[in-house]
């Protein structure tokens, strides 16, 4: 079985409002075991429609569909199913009786329009709304040489969607699918080399077909492996994923810093508490945003000390005693002035590590940043390229980076 869901409303094809009920159902479609095939967005246009169920119903066994279920003229949901079956709109008293009775309890008066909410394709059951005035729909449509295509129609608003999905919807589709199944995805983060480097580095893994699947994307320098499988419960799963994080762990290393929501502040602060260490850090050209990402962390407090941020030369000279002058001659962009400041904040704060990340250069030129810690200060340049978007995060992200590495490499 594999699923195809459908968002319906020309606030949504216009760009006027994110469609997040496609995410959510199929996140809980992976969970009872089911694949979605296909997201299918549709403006509020009846022959449109009627050709985005016909299609969804040749080619999905499993159809759900929200929004389109309001009582106004530009919702036709009900109207393209029954168009698209072949089929006439019937009224349903218990569905009648339940809106008329949810007016009743806010104390209005129930619109004419409202009428419409209770009209069902023929042969369809309801899925009842318990707390709006748009029962959702559940039907089953005959394909000559396959199996009947179940649509689920449902509301587009998030939290009558997400009840009836859990009231009805669910336990119906688990029932379609007998025994039961889960797909469960995890993620491993990696960080330090280009995505296709990255790939080359991992012999067969992202192969089409292969069992579990690895799936490979990027966003913001940072590489996510995305490995995919199915079993009965999410810990048999997750189980059988087991082998192919080993092979990930052997082919990359270091590389890999963390999983699913970990960002490269949490796998440093991770380091520092299991090693029982603190970081400091002082910024330049990333104002700030280094300590930011780690002041965000809700355990950051045994770890992070703390830091400044420099915005000229005099700050330099307030934290390090490197008088103006020599960091005109050296260059407050050098290495030898990063190593200065690293080596300063390390005893102002009284850490075991720190961090200095120099002035921004120029797009293109090497950023300067400089760690002191146990061993003594290492200072490294990174390449200030990429998409202006990213210029600032990447370089943030790469100094952690850094940071991680020199905690690796300073056994205790």
């Amino acid at each position: 079985m594999r699923a195809e869901i459908i968002s319906i409303g020309d606030e949504l094809t216009s760009g006027q409002r994110v469609d997040t009920n496609s995410a959510w159902v199929s996140q809980r479609l992976g969970e009872l075991g089911v694949p979605v095939a296909f997201h299918t967005t549709v403006a509020d246009h009846l022959p449109d429609n009627i050709q985005a169920f016909r299609l969804a119903c040749e080619r999905a066994d499993l159809v759900i569909a929200t929004g389109g279920l309001g009582p106004t003229a530009d919702d036709l949901t009900r109207q393209a199913v029954a168009e698209m079956a072949g089929v006439d709109l019937v009224e349903d008293a218990g569905a009648l009786e339940h809106i008329r009775a949810l007016f009743a309890r806010r104390k209005r008066e129930m619109p004419p329009n409202n009428l419409v909410q209770a009209l069902f394709p023929r042969g369809s059951r309801v899925v009842p709304n318990p707390h709006g005035s748009a029962p959702g729909i559940d039907f089953e449509l005959p394909r000559p040489g396959k199996s009947l295509a179940r649509i689920f129609c449902l509301p587009g608003v998030p939290a009558e969607m997400q009840e009836m999905w859990q009231g009805t919807v669910a336990p119906a589709v688990a029932t379609m699918l007998g025994a039961p199944r889960v797909i469960h995805h995890y993620r491993v983060k990696c960080f330090g080399v280009g995505e296709s480097d990255l790939e080359a580095m991992l012999p067969d893994l992202i192969r089409r077909g292969r069992v579990p699947s690895v799936g490979i994307t990027v966003s913001k320098a940072t590489i996510t492996l995305r490995i995919t499988a199915e079993g009965p419960t999410i810990p048999l799963a997750r189980e059988s994923m087991q082998p192919t994080v080993d092979v990930i762990h052997q082919c990359l290393g270091n590389l890999v810093y963390g999983y699913e929501d970990d960002e490269m502040q949490h796998a440093v602060l991770r380091l520092l508490r299991e090693r029982q260490q603190t970081l400091a850090v002082v910024e330049w050209g990333t104002a700030g945003l280094v300590q930011h990402w780690l002041g965000e962390c809700a355990d950051a407090a045994a770890a992070f000390r703390g830091g400044l941020v420099l915005r000229d030369a005099a700050g330099v000279e307030i934290l390090s005693g490197l008088a103006a002058e020599l960091a005109g001659v050296m260059g407050l962009a050098s290495a030898p002035a990063m190593s200065v400041v690293a080596q300063a904040a390390r005893e102002r704060f009284a850490t075991d590590f720190a961090l200095a990340i120099g002035p921004l250069p120029e797009v293109g030129q090497n950023l300067q940043i400089a760690i002191a810690g146990p061993p003594g200060v290492v200072t490294r340049e990174i390449p200030y390229t990429g998409h202006p978007d990213i210029l600032k995060p990447r370089a943030a992200k790469q100094a952690l980076n850094l940071v991680r590495l020199a905690i690796l490499n300073n056994p205790q």
